[in-house]
C-alpha cells in the first residue's frame, strides 16, 4: 500500500478567491497538453477548467485545486490520472505555483520527457508524486533540496514495450541525492534505475513509515539496521537480483505491516524471533536463499494474509503451527524442498483464495479436506510425489476454482460419467500433464471460457472432434505433446486468441494446420505432417517460435518467412524433406532470429548472405543437406554466434585467413566434416575464438533461448527451449537435447586439409571434443593439447602425422576417447593415467609406435615401410562429402558413456509452471530411426 495524501476541493462553505496570477499560470499549464482518453482509465479534470464565467472562473473551485482557505493561494494540485499527453519542461507555469505544498502528476503521459528542474523551486513541497507518467532521464538533483518533503514517489516510470526503466539516478546518486531529506516518511523509486547500494543512514531517518525500492538494480549488503526504523510500515526490496541481505534477530515488536523481500538473494534461515512482526499483513520472500525449515513461529503471525514463501532451498514438513493463520488470502510454499503429506488442517483456512504447493516433495493423498475451501480459485499441486486416486467430481464442487494444476504427480484421476457439475464450473487453466490420461476428459467439452490447457504426457489415442470447437474465443494455450495421439488436425486452427500450441511428439496427419495471427509459440515437431508450409505462415507477425522438425513436410520452404526475421526467434524446421534455398532471413536488419536449424533436409544452393544481418544468431545448423558454398568467413562478425554446423553438404575451398582477430569470438561448436574443404588446417582462425579459451565456471546453465510470451498486463509465461544438434562424439553419431554453456567443439574430419596441427590449438582450454580425423595432415602432434585439461575425446587418425605421441597427454584426466591409428607415428604410447584404458584399435596401423596396448614391446621395433596414406587408398573417392555411412560410423563403440557435458534427451524442468505443464520439446526414441533415412 501506498500512503496518500487526499487533496480536497474546498474546506469551507466559501471558497477563497483566486488570485489572478496562478488562476493564468493554472489555464496556461492546461492548454500546454492534449488529452488522450485513450491511453489509459483516466478522469480529464482540466476539461472542466474555465477562465471565464461568474461561477467558474475562481480557481480555488476547479478540480483538483486546493487553496489556502486564508489567502487564497493554489497550495495542493492532485492532476493523477488526468489524460495529461505532451511534455513539459522547466519554462512551464506550473513552477510559477511557489505555494505548493501538494503535487500529483501520477499516472499522466509526459512523453519522456525529463523531470524539469525547476521544480526545485517549490519549496514549501511536502508532497511530490510523480510516478507511472513516463518521465524519463536522470533525477534532478534540485529535488534534493525539498527539505519539507515528508512522501516522495518517482515510480514506475517505465517503457513495457521496451523493458526498460526511464529514470536513473546515477548523478547525484541515492546516498547524495536522498542525505538531506531528513523529514520524509514515503519513499518510492520503484524501477528506478539506482544500480548502488542501499545508504546506511536510512537507518537514522526515524519518520520513514514506507521503504518501497522494488527492482532499483541495488547491489551489495542491505543494512539490517534498517529493520529496527520504529515507525515503518512498509519495506518492498523486491526484484532486486544482486541485494543481498539476512534477517537480524528482532528483539522488539514492529510496525511493519508488508515485506517485501522476494526476487533479492537475502539469505540464511528465517528466525524463530519472527514472530515479533506480529503486525505483518503481507510476507513476501519468494525467490531468494532462504534455507532450513518453516519457522513454526511463523504461525503467531495471525494478521497475515498473504504469504509467499515460493522459490527457496526451504525444507522438511510444513508447520502445523500455520494453522493458525485463518486470515490468509494466498499461501505459496512452491519450489522449495518441503515434504511430508499435505496437511489436513489447510482445509481449516477457508479464506484461502491461492494455495500454491507445486514442485516439492510431499507425498501421500490429497486430503479431503481441501475440497471444503470453496473460496480457492488457483490450486497448483503440480510436480509432486502425490498418489492416489483423485475423483474429479470433487474439484467440480469447488465452485470458485478456476485455475487447477495437477501435472506430474503418481495420481490417477477419476472422471465422472454424468458429467452433471462440468457445465456449472467454469474452469480458465487446466494443467493435467503426466497424469496417467488415457482417454480426453469428457468435461472439457462443456468448458467455454478455457484460456490455457496441459495435457501432455499421458497415453490418450484421439482428440475428440468437439475439441475443435471448445473455448474457441477464449484459449490462448493448448498443450498436448508427448502421446499417442494419431489422426488429422484440422486445415485451420480454431482458436482465435491462441498463442501457444504444441502437439509435439505424436503420430498426427495432414498438413502443418494454420494458426491464428496471435501464435507466438508453434510446436508440431515429430508428427507425421506433410504436405507443404501454407503461405499464411508468412502473415504471422507475432511468431516467436516455429518447430516443424521431425515431419515430412515437403516443398521449398516459402521465402517469405524471412520476412519473419523481426520477430521469429526460433526456426527449426530440421528432419523433413524441404528442397529448393533457404529463405533470405535478416534482409531488413531488424532481426531477433536466435537460432536456425534446416538440417536434415534436401536444400540446395548457398547460404544466404543476409544472415550476416541476423546480429542476435547464435546457432545456425544446416548438416545434411546439398549445399555447395565456400566457407562463410562473411558469419565471423556476427557478435554471439555460438553454434555453426555445416556438417555433411558439399562446402568446399580453402578457409581463409581472417581478415581481423575479432572473427567468431563466442563460436563454442563448429562442425565442418564431411565436407570438401582444402588448404591448410584453419590455424590463425581460431585466435579470436575467445569463448573456447576460458571454462565456464558455472556447468549448470544450457545454450537455450528464454522467451516471455506476454498474454495481458497479469498474465505471462516463460518458456525456455534448449538448442539441440546431431554431432559425433567419442567415435557415435548422437543427438544431443541439451548443450552445457561450458561445452566446446570442434570437428573438422572428412575433408582434405593440409599442413600441420598449430601449437594455437592447445590455447582452446575449454574444448571437449577435438575431431581432425581423416584429413591430409602432416607434421607433429602439438604437445601444447596437454593444455587442454577439459578434452573429453581426440581424434587424428587417418592422417599423414609422424613423430611421438607427447607425453604431456597423460595429464588429459577426463580423456574417454583416444585415437591416433593410421598414422606415421613412432616411438612409445604414454603409460598410466587414461592411456591404461585405451585398446589398441586407437594405435594400430602406425608400424613406429610400440609398447601398451600393443603386442609390439619397444625395442622390438619393426622398420617396415609405412603405410600409404587413408587419401592414397581412397583415390577414387572426389570427396568426402560421398563417404559411405559404414565409413562415417567406424569408431571407437565403447564410447557410448554419457558424456560430462553432454546429456542425452534431457529433459527440461523449470520453476515457472507454464513450463512445467506445457514444456513438450522431449522427443521419442523414433526421431532416431528417421534420422536414418537421411
Amino acid at each position: 500500500m501506498v500512503l496518500e495524501i487526499v487533496v480536497a476541493n474546498s474546506f469551507t462553505s466559501v471558497q477563497p478567491a483566486c488570485h489572478d496570477d496562478e488562476s493564468s499560470a493554472l489555464m496556461q499549464f492546461k492548454d500546454s497538453f492534449a488529452i488522450h482518453k485513450s491511453a489509459s482509465p483516466c478522469d480529464p479534470k482540466v476539461l472542466q477548467w474555465k477562465s471565464h464565467g461568474v461561477n467558474s472562473s475562481n480557481c480555488c473551485s476547479w478540480d483538483g485545486v486546493q487553496c489556502d482557505g486564508k489567502t487564497g493561494h493554489v497550495i495542493g494540485l492532485d492532476l493523477s490520472s488526468s489524460c495529461l499527453f505532451g511534455s513539459i519542461n522547466s519554462n512551464s507555469t506550473l513552477f510559477n505555483l511557489v505555494h505548493l505544498q501538494t503535487l500529483n502528476l501520477a499516472g499522466n503521459n509526459f512523453n519522456y520527457s525529463e523531470i524539469p528542474v525547476s521544480v526545485g523551486q517549490l519549496m514549501s513541497l511536502t508532497y511530490l508524486n510523480l510516478s507511472g507518467s513516463a518521465f524519463s532521464g536522470q533525477i534532478p538533483k534540485e529535488i534534493s533540496h525539498l527539505f519539507k518533503l515528508s512522501h516522495l514517489d518517482l515510480s514506475f516510470n517505465y517503457n513495457e514495450n521496451a523493458q526498460k526503466k526511464l529514470l536513473k539516478l546515477k548523478s547525484p546518486n541515492v546516498s547524495t541525492f536522498l542525505q538531506n531529506l531528513t523529514s520524509l516518511k514515503v519513499l518510492d523509486l520503484s524501477q528506478v534505475d539506482i544500480s548502488s547500494m542501499v545508504p546506511n543512514f536510512l537507518a537514522n531517518f526515524t519518520s520513514l513509515a514506507s521503504i518501497i525500492l522494488y527492482d532499483c538494480g541495488l547491489q551489495g549488503e542491505f543494512p539490517e539496521t534498517i529493520f529496527q526504523l520504529p515507525n515503518l510500515r512498509i519495506l518492498d526490496v523486491s526484484s532486486n537480483g544482486n541485494l543481498k541481505g539476512y534477517f537480524p534477530e528482532f528483539h522488539h515488536r514492529s510496525s511493519l505491516e508488508e515485506l517485501r523481500l522476494g526476487g533479492s538473494r537475502f539469505y540464511g534461515s528465517l528466525p524463530s524471533s519472527i514472530q515479533m512482526l506480529d503486525s505483518l499483513d503481507q510476507l513476501d520472500l519468494h525467490d531468494c536463499n532462504f534455507s532450513g525449515p518453516i519457522p513454526s513461529s511463523l504461525g503467531k503471525l495471525t494478521k497475515l494474509t498473504y504469504l509467499y514463501l515460493g522459490q527457496n532451498n526451504l525444507c522438511c514438513h510444513i508447520p502445523s503451527s500455520l494453522r493458525n493463520l485463518t486470515q490468509l488470502s494466498l499461501f505459496n510454499i512452491s519450489s522449495n524442498q518441503i515434504s511430508g503429506p499435505i496437511p489436513p488442517w489447510l482445509g481449516n483456512l477457508t479464506t484461502l483464495n491461492m494455495l500454491d504447493l507445486s514442485r516439492n516433495q510431499l507425498n501421500g493423498l490429497v486430503p479431503q479436506s481441501l475440497y471444503n475451501l470453496m473460496n480457492l480459485e488457483w490450486l497448483y499441486l503440480h510436480a509432486n510425489n502425490l498418489s492416489g486416486t483423485l475423483k474429479f467430481d470433487n474439484f467440480l464442487s469447488m465452485k470458485s476454482l478456476a485455475y487447477l494444476h495437477l501435472s506430474e504427480n503418481n495420481f490417477s484421476i477419476l472422471f465422472g460419467k454424468g458429467n452433471k457439475n462440468a457445465t456449472s464450473s467454469k474452469f480458465k487453466h487446466l494443467g493435467m500433464k503426466s497424469c496417467n490420461l488415457r482417454e480426453f476428459p469428457e468435461f472439457i467439452r462443456y468448458q467455454n471460457e478455457l484460456e490455457w490447457l496441459s495435457l501432455s504426457e499421458n497415453k490418450m489415442e484421439e482428440i475428440p472432434k468437439w475439441m475443435w470447437n471448445t473455448s474457441v474465443d477464449t484459449l490462448f494455450a493448448f498443450g498436448i505433446a508427448n502421446n499417442f495421439l494419431k489422426g488429422f488436425l484440422p486445415v485451420v486452427l480454431p482458436w482465435v486468441n491462441l498463442h501457444l500450441f504444441t502437439v509435439s511428439s505424436n503420430m498426427l496427419q495432414g498438413v502443418p494446420p494454420i494458426p491464428p495471427p496471435s501464435i507466438m509459440n508453434y510446436n508440431v515437431s515429430d508428427n507425421l505432417l506433410s504436405g507443404e508450409v501454407s503461405h499464411m505462415f508468412c502473415n504471422l507477425s507475432s511468431l516467436y517460435l516455429l518447430d516443424l522438425s521431425d515431419n515430412n513436410v515437403g516443398g521449398m520452404i516459402p521465402q517469405c518467412l524471412g520476412n519473419l526475421s523481426s520477430t521469429l526467434y526460433l526456426l527449426n524446421l530440421r528432419n523433413n524433406s524441404f528442397h529448393g534455398n533457404i529463405p533470405e532471413l535478416c534482409s531488413d536488419h531488424a532481426s531477433n532470429l536466435r537460432i536456425i536449424d534446416v538440417s536434415y533436409n534436401k536444400l540446395q544452393g548457398k547460404l544466404p548472405r543476409t544472415l550476416s544481418n541476423c546480429k542476435m544468431l547464435e546457432g545456425i545448423i544446416v548438416s545434411n543437406n546439398q549445399l555447395i558454398d565456400v566457407f562463410p568467413s562473411w558469419l565471423g562478425s556476427l557478435p554471439v554466434l555460438k553454434l555453426l554446423i555445416l556438417q555433411h553438404n558439399g562446402f568446399y575451398g580453402e578457409v581463409e585467413e581472417p581478415q581481423n582477430h575479432f572473427e567468431f569470438p563466442m563460436l563454442q561448436v563448429i562442425d565442418v566434416s564431411y565436407n570438401n574443404f582444402t588448404g591448410e588446417l584453419p590455424s590463425h582462425n581460431i585466435l579470436s575464438w575467445n569463448a573456447m579459451k576460458a571454462i565456464d565456471p558455472d556447468p549448470f546453465t544450457y545454450l537455450s533461448v528464454m522467451l516471455n510470451f506476454t498474454v495481458s498486463k497479469t498474465d505471462w509465461y516463460q518458456v525456455e527451449t534448449r538448442y539441440a544438434i546431431t554431432i559425433t562424439s567419442k567415435g557415435v553419431k548422437r543427438y544431443y537435447e541439451a548443450i552445457q554453456d561450458m561445452f566446446a567443439f570442434i570437428d573438422m574430419s572428412s575433408n582434405r586439409f593440409g599442413g600441420e596441427i598449430s601449437e594455437l590449438y592447445g590455447n582452446l582450454k575449454a574444448l571437449h571434443s577435438l575431431n581432425l580425423s581423416y584429413n591430409m595432415l602432416t607434421g607433429y602432434i602439438p604437445s601444447s593439447l596437454g593444455n587442454l585439461t577439459a578434452l573429453e575425446s581426440l581424434d587424428l587418425s587417418q592422417n599423414n602425422l609422424g613423430g611421438e605421441i607427447p607425453q604431456q597427454l597423460k595429464q588429459l584426466g577426463f580423456l574417454e576417447r583416444f585415437n591416433v591409428s593410421h598414422n606415421n607415428l613412432t616411438g612409445p604410447i604414454p603409460q598410466g593415467n587414461q592411456f591404461n584404458a585405451f585398446e589398441s584399435s586407437s594405435f594400430e596401423r602406425n608400424p613406429g609406435l610400440c609398447g601398451d596396448p600393443l603386442f609390439k614391446k619397444c625395442g622390438d621395433f619393426d622398420s617396415s615401410s609405412l603405410p600409404p596414406s587413408v587419401f592414397e587408398e581412397n583415390d577414387d573417392s572426389e570427396s568426402s562429402f560421398k563417404l559411405d555411412w559404414k565409413f562415417v560410423l567406424i569408431g571407437y563403440i565403447s564410447g557410448l558413456v554419457v558424456g560430462v557435458v553432454l546429456s542425452d534427451f534431457v529433459i527440461i524442468k523449470r520453476h515457472g509452471w507454464w513450463l512445467a505443464n506445457m514444456g513438450c520439446e522431449r522427443r521419442r526414441w523414433r526421431r532416431w530411426r528417421r534420422y536414418q533415412r537421411n
